[in-house]
């Protein structure tokens, strides 16, 4: 075995005694982390040493990580060993593809990122346990670089085997769910892209709509926001130098195309690749067919509704909500405490995950004297202030201060394309007839 990866080793093994067996603040700070995030994932043991992994490098202890403080308590670690602890903030949970498989290590694809890992296990114990493995599998583990090329894993690892599209579909969007933090930890610019994706959704939606907030019936807000996707898409089509008043048929005519590179330049831009298709298809009988975009339609629960609010906000992303006018009917009203079914709301709106912190600072911000004392009421606190403690509370019923990456952000168009082939395939192998549809967890 290489040196420096038996010393990464044995260093990793000293990095997680030193963090266990700690007392005071940095037990206190693991305790708080772990919580935090076993509450997003199954909470097995495997996800439990996950955890701790991250900590090592993404806990904080006042200013400084456990990895810095290990560093700090350690004096006699030489300067290649400092170094090399120090490049351990570059590590990273991952969803891997195994591609390639070396004597003494393996080659990972990210699944989230497409880049390619050369990982070596850091015990030969490990070794011989993935000895099995076959190219195609999918590996859930944590990577620590060891110099510029080469990483090591000893942390847990589970192995998914090989998955079909759909069933890695879902284990993509359990990821994005279960380690928010590592959605892109490798690949800073596609991250920035994504936030910046928010941003341009949340500008847009304001350019159509006019504002950040607007109610509509179900009905009609499903069809405006068809409206809005569908504006949004021609947009893109004309950036990527496609006339969408001309069929596809017509197009390729003009510019000496195939089906194929219609297709691709489609992809490319986020159209349905399984749309174009079956344009491209009318249009070879009819050659009338015009341009036309994929149906989006709002879930039945708030299509259905009377009224839907909608919220827009650069980092938040965009929040449907069915009982919002109900809320401020509520903080409107002097005698609001007294009406029927009040209790039951509050109580929704501070356990229910998609009600978040941007949403109960917009009613703070509205309405500050009757939410103020609404909550005071609720919780029985007569010394609650929105100023000083909403926070606090938010957090008490396991809210996030800031956002997450939402679910409207731009994927890179490797994951577009396996969630479109995903969806295909699912729908292909549906019974006709009655059934049941199951929610499916993943990027959308």
């Amino acid at each position: 075995m290489d040196a420096i990866l038996e010393r990464s080793h044995q260093l990793k093994q000293a990095l997680v005694d030193f963090v266990l067996d700690a007392e005071g603040e940095l037990a206190e700070a693991l305790e708080t982390y772990a919580a935090e995030h076993l509450r997003r994932g199954s909470g097995d043991s495997s996800q439990q040493d996950l955890i701790i992994d991250s900590f090592l490098v993404e806990g904080q202890v006042g200013d400084k990580s456990p990895l810095e403080l290990f560093i700090e308590n350690n004096q006699d670690l030489s300067e290649s060993d400092c170094n090399l602890l120090k490049n351990w903030h570059r590590s990273f949970i991952g969803l891997f593809a195994i591609t390639n498989i070396l004597p003494d290590s393996f080659e990972f694809t990210s699944w989230l990122t497409d880049k390619r890992y050369i990982v070596k296990p850091s015990d030969t114990q490990t070794l011989e346990k993935l000895s099995r493995l076959k190219v195609g599998e999918i590996l859930l583990t944590h990577i620590f670089p060891i110099n510029n090329s080469d990483w090591m894993f000893s942390s847990p690892y589970t192995i998914m085997g090989k998955l079909g599209k759909p069933k890695l579909a879902v284990a993509i969007g359990n990821f994005k769910e279960n380690y928010k933090n590592n959605l892109y930890s490798d690949a800073p610019d596609l991250l920035e892209e994504a936030w910046q994706s928010v941003e341009q959704y949340h500008q847009q939606f304001i350019d159509f709509f006019g504002n950040d907030e607007i109610t509509l019936p179900g009905y009609q807000l499903n069809k405006k926001i068809a409206e809005f996707q569908e504006l949004i898409t021609e947009k893109r089509l004309a950036e990527a130098g496609i006339d969408s008043s001309k069929s596809l048929a017509e197009m390729a005519e003009e510019a000496g195309v195939s089906e194929e590179e219609i297709q691709t330049v489609a992809k490319e831009i986020g159209a349905d690749s399984n749309v174009v298709s079956q344009i491209f298809k009318e249009n070879k009988s009819t050659n009338k067919t015009k341009m036309v975009m994929p149906k989006v339609d709002l879930p039945a629960e708030l299509r259905k509704a009377e009224q839907v609010t909608t919220l827009s906000h650069p980092r938040w992303g965009q929040m449907f909500l069915p009982t919002y006018s109900r809320m401020q009917a509520i903080l409107s009203d002097e005698d609001g405490q007294n009406l029927e079914g009040n209790e039951k709301l509050i109580r929704h709106y501070l356990e229910d995950k998609s009600i978040n912190a941007f949403i109960w600072h917009r009613l703070a911000q509205k309405y500050p004297i009757p939410l103020e004392k609404l909550l005071q009421d609720f919780l029985q606190r007569p010394e609650f202030s929105l100023a000083n403690n909403l926070d606090s509370l938010l957090q008490e019923f396991d809210k996030p201060i800031e956002p997450d990456l939402p679910e409207i952000a731009s994927v890179p168009i490797h994951l577009h394309n396996l969630f479109q082939e995903a969806i295909a395939e699912v729908n292909k192998s549906k019974p006709k007839g009655k059934g049941q549809k199951k929610s499916v967890k993943g990027f959308k």
